[in-house]
Order: C-alpha cells, then structure tokens, then sequence
C-alpha cells in the first residue's frame, strides 16, 4: 500500500484516519482481483471497524504491507483481519466485519452459495482483538457541527465508511481544545505539552450519511478516565431527525512532547463528571 504525503498531519505521521483508508484500498483490491468483484457494486457495506494502533507510520517511498484473512463468514456478512507493517514493524491490527446489503428493501441480503464458499475457503482464526464496551451518549455531551463535504461520497452516494473517522477526529480535537491550553500540535515546528496517541479506535455504522446542506453533528462524552488515557464514546447524529447514524469509542493515551505516556491533566478529570456516557452492556462491534 503505497504512502501519500498528504496523509500525514502535523505530527508528521499518517494520521490514524488515513490507515483506516490503507485498509480499504487492501480490502478492494483483493476483492476486485477475485470472483468476488461484483459484490462491491451490488451494496457490500462495511458494519464496522476496529482498529489497534501499535505503532505510528512514517512517511517513506516503500509501501506499507497489508497482510489480509477472511473470517467469520455467515449467511449474509463476514469479517476480515489486517496486519499492517512499516519496514517490519507491526503498526497496527485491524479488523472489518462487511455485509451483503440491499439498498432498495434496505435489508441485508444473503450470499449466493457460490459467493460463500468462496470465503468459507480462505476462512480463518483471526487474531483476536480486546473486547471494546459500546457507550451511549448522554442528554450532556460535546457537540460538534460538520457538514458532508461532496468529496466524501463514494459509488453509493453516501459518506465513505473511512470519513467517519474524520468527523469524530474533528470533533474529538474541538473537545480537547475545550478542555485544555495548548493541547494540540498545529505543525510540527509547535512546541506543545501535550501528545496524543490513538491506541484504539472501534466504530459502528447504524445508518447512511448523505450529502446535504444542513450540517450534521458528533456528540461526545468521557466514558473511561485511567491514569495516562482516557476514553471517548462519540456518536454521529442526524439534528434533524435525532437519529444516531455511528457509535464509536477511542482510547487516546496522553504523554509529553516526545510521546511518553503521562498522568492526565486535572481537566480532564473532571471532564468525566461533566460529559459522562452510559455503557450499552454489550460489545460495539
């Protein structure tokens, strides 16, 4: 997988956003090189994703390597596992769980039996991943507005599964700047006092984001409070209708300007008192 300048922010390394787009280049590629093709334009959509990030990615001319396995495979849905490595080095787990979907019944739709065998072949034990808990946002929340940019569309006309991860990114860096001074790097040259690292990030996809001229908005809430990360519950939500069209939680681990793990400012402490989320009971993915 082949590196862009342009993914890179202002800690100068691929953004956590853009590996979420390195593994949906992997994923269509090798679905387009297999009998499998036509499934990418008949309404495969991605259910959710959940990312480890064990290391940050630098910009180089070699590609990234993009080891993939298929997983579970059910009647209508199945998962794919990732392991990403820079010049060796694991930078990250992943794992997608994609289904087979009808957009006219607006229901999912089983594989033929050909389709499933297909991926029954090449099934294997994925890696597991640590269970991440699901969190609902509650009446007391961040928000933070965002308009779908036409750019962000893909071949079904709704918001690319990877620019959800933008959003909340987006939100999550208004939040932070709510909660404390000088907490974000704008270019590499800023001398700040505080890093973040995104160790993990799990999304789910509850409905379709479309291009409109109303804004939508990302609430978010503390749900977990350790002593060098925090962890955020956000969900995407349309105002107009109050529908929750993603949840997601990230872990984020606070350290100094050199990236070693720190205890968290006193702010964000509080924070957990102040926007609180509730557990679902159940796992996000």
């Amino acid at each position: 997988m082949p590196l862009r300048w342009v993914d890179l922010d202002a800690q100068g390394h691929a953004n956590n956003a853009a590996l979420v787009d390195y593994l949906q280049e992997a994923r269509v590629d090798w679905l387009l090189t297999g009998p499998n093709a036509h499934l990418l334009g008949n309404g495969i959509i991605v259910v959710g994703h959940q990312v480890e990030y064990t290391g940050p990615i630098f910009f180089t001319p070699e590609p990234l390597d993009v080891e993939l396995h298929v997983g579970d495979v059910g009647a209508a849905r199945f998962s794919v596992g990732y392991r990403v490595h820079q010049g060796g080095q694991l930078v990250a787990r992943a794992r997608t769980v994609l289904c087979n979907y009808d957009f006219t019944t607006g229901r999912p739709t089983r594989l033929t039996d050909e389709e499933r065998a297909w991926f029954e072949a090449r099934s294997v034990a994925l890696e597991p991943l640590r269970e991440v808990p699901a969190h609902a946002v509650g009446p007391h929340h961040h928000t933070h507005a965002f308009q779908v940019r036409w750019s962000d569309l893909d071949a079904y006309g709704h918001a690319n599964n990877t620019r959800f991860f933008d959003y909340v990114a987006e939100a999550r860096i208004a939040f932070k700047n709510l909660l404390m001074d000088n907490s974000i790097r704008s270019n590499p040259h800023d001398e700040v006092e505080h890093a973040w690292m995104v160790a993990r990030q799990d999304l789910r996809y509850i409905g379709q984001v479309t291009h409109r001229l109303e804004p939508y908005e990302v609430r978010t809430g503390v749900a977990a409070i350790g002593r060098t990360s925090m962890t955020l519950g956000a969900e995407v939500v349309d105002p107009l209708t109050e529908q929750v069209m993603s949840r997601s939680t990230t872990i984020l681990v606070h350290g100094d300007a050199t990236g070693r793990p720190q205890p968290l400012p006193d702010a964000l402490h509080r924070a957990a008192d102040v926007w609180p989320t509730t557990p679902t009971g159940r796992p996000l993915l």
